[in-house]
């Protein structure tokens, strides 16, 4: 009786959780829908085809700027640029494939799987700031560039770079 009691408490701790996780998840999409980060070159020393880039993330729990990086770094590349390089994407493109990156950019949607921690996303002590009431967190990510244009182009919204041609 004794288990049974305290399975339920543990199950019913579980079921009071989920819902506040599930809002500070809410919280920073809708925090991250504003795009407020910094992204630049992080070093030459990434594989040909990939960039190794610093993404500055703010926000008001440094967790959640953690877990915003990733999906900071993709769109960080797709449509701001870092260092000399340029968007991939401009600005017409985007809006008329707007549904296509809202979708992109939901949490479980595709933008993670071009995107990689280094340090397992471990964040260095220099690289956690705080602002005011806010956090700004900075992380280390190697994104696929190439592998990202090249399913970009075969779903149609990129232009294939020899299309000129």
């Amino acid at each position: 009786m004794k288990r049974l009691s305290i399975c339920l408490l543990l199950l019913m701790a579980a079921f009071a959780v989920t819902p506040v996780m599930a809002g500070a998840q809410k919280k920073a999409d809708k925090a991250t829908a504003q795009w407020r980060y910094d992204i630049e070159p992080a070093g030459d020393n990434a594989r040909q085809g990939t960039a190794m880039i610093k993404v500055w993330s703010y926000s008001k729990k440094d967790k959640i700027a953690i877990n915003q990086a990733a999906k900071n770094a993709i769109h960080g590349v797709l449509f701001k640029g870092y260092g000399s390089t340029k968007p991939m994407v401009d600005a017409a493109t985007a809006e008329q494939n707007k549904a296509f990156f809202d979708s992109f950019f939901q949490e479980g949607g595709g933008f993670r799987q071009y995107v990689q921690f280094t340090n397992n996303g471990a964040v260095k002590p220099t690289d956690r700031i705080k602002i005011g009431k806010e956090w700004k967190i900075g992380l280390v990510v190697v994104v696929s560039k190439d592998q990202l244009r090249k399913d970009l182009e075969a779903k149609g919204i990129l232009k294939k770079l020899g299309y000129m041609f």
